[in-house]
């Protein structure tokens, strides 16, 4: 597999306007990939009647995102899908969902951008985020909404893929990043987050120290707490007040919510509660836009079968590789020699293991039953750089191979936040 590589040519002048690097709003959407998953999975139970409550509006709001190519084959009446597939999320700021409570922008952007990978015999997933100020070549798009064309261009931030031509834009960059196909998108905004958060009832997080951080309004305790409402919304916004304060630290600790929210659905009775999942639907189908590959009730139960059988310690989580470079100041490169290594296991479908040193920047693993503010916090709070190239896997043949040096964690183990340290 020709892992796409980064242009040497200088930054073009966008052609619309960025999100400032400092806003509290575009973090907001870090953890709404795999929540939007687990929606689709919570809707298996849900096919009757709100299926047919909600169908004409997730309908209306679909889109082509495939560039005149050939439609994914239709899935079975209501059974799991027949093989894997990739489903990306896309997460925008300044939707028009948004209204005026976040300040006003000049462009849609695509600030969250997560893959998920489900394999062909349904054991494993691999959910894989993408920075936004990731600096990569990004393809001649055309929006299907209106056929305007947009050039390629050689060296952007990932961010700028939606404004170029909307979801089938970004999947199209992702597409041309790693080599996958993608035939299921999704994008939403982030007005559903107090909603869906407080339709499962609440999501256990867990500091190692306390956290007070006035730009997000976080303010929680060393300790596990259940969120939901607004402080749902500052934990997943919060940034100056974990880790090194980096975008890639945030990303961590969206990683742990997502991880933990895997176990709440799945040791609560979140699938067997209409209640709860007739909720979750109505947030969900409220705040998202769905490929038309997507859109109909046969397609998202048929993905939802898929997911729901699939192991927590299968279920991996990780960071796209990415490093700092002089060349691109306050943006991060492609890690080319690693980000291959991921996607050539992806593509071929085949499980893979990280190391004991995996942990994102700005996290603690905790032992099950370990009181966390007992637990001394992870130092390492350095911008990944290349993994070294002499060190030697420690897999067995009981366990998948291990990919030195990527970043991330397993729906099973529990993580907790580290609070800001220079």
């Amino acid at each position: 597999m020709t892992h796409a590589s980064l242009g040497r040519s200088p930054i073009e002048s966008p052609r619309h306007g960025r999100l400032p690097t400092s806003s509290p709003a575009a973090a907001v959407l870090k953890f709404l990939g795999l929540a939007v998953a687990v929606v689709l999975v919570a809707l298996v139970t849900t096919a009757g009647i709100a299926f047919a409550n909600l169908n004409s509006q997730v309908q209306a709001n679909a889109v082509d995102i495939s560039g005149g190519g050939e439609a994914p084959a239709a899935p079975p009446l209501l059974g799991a899908f027949p093989g894997g597939f990739n489903l990306l999320v896309v997460g925008t700021d300044n939707d028009p969902n948004q209204g005026d409570d976040f300040g006003e922008r000049d462009a849609t952007l695509n600030d969250v951008n997560i893959l998920l990978h489900v394999s062909a015999d349904h054991k494993n997933a691999v959910v894989v985020s993408f920075p936004r100020d990731l600096v990569i070549p990004h393809p001649e798009c055309t929006d299907p909404t209106n056929g305007d064309v947009y050039d390629a261009m050689s060296a952007q931030p990932l961010n700028e893929a939606f404004s170029r031509g909307g979801l089938a834009c970004v999947s199209a960059t992702i597409e041309n990043l790693t080599g996958l196909d993608i035939s299921y998108a999704a994008a939403t905004s982030f007005k559903g987050v107090i909603e869906m958060t407080n339709a499962v009832g609440g999501v256990p997080v867990c500091l190692v120290e306390p956290i007070s951080d006035k730009d997000s309004g976080l303010d929680l305790p060393a300790g596990i707490s259940t969120i939901q409402g607004d402080m749902a919304l500052a934990f997943l916004r919060n940034r100056h007040g974990v880790g090194d304060g980096s975008d890639l630290a945030r990303i961590a600790s969206q990683q742990q919510y997502m991880s933990s929210l895997v176990r709440t659905i799945k040791s609560s009775n979140t699938l067997t509660d209409f209640t709860k999942l007739y909720g979750l639907a109505q947030a969900a189908t409220q705040n998202i836009q769905l490929s038309r590959s997507l859109a109909t009730p046969d397609a998202m139960v048929s993905l939802a079968l898929t997911l729901k059988d699939v192991d927590l310690a299968n279920m991996v989580f990780v960071q796209y590789p990415a490093g700092s470079s002089s060349e691109y100041p306050n943006k991060v490169v492609p890690l080319s020699d690693l980000a291959d290594q991921l996607f050539t296991k992806i593509l071929a479908d085949e499980p893979f293991s990280l190391d004991a040193d995996s942990t994102g920047t700005g996290s603690t693993v905790v032992d099950p039953g370990t009181d966390p503010t007992t637990v001394t916090p992870d130092p390492s709070t350095e911008t990944p750089s290349a993994p070294d190239a002499s060190a030697a896997p420690t897999d067995s043949p009981a366990t998948p191979e291990v990919i030195e040096g990527l970043k991330g964690q397993t729906a099973a183990e529990q993580t907790c936040a580290n609070a800001f340290s220079d």
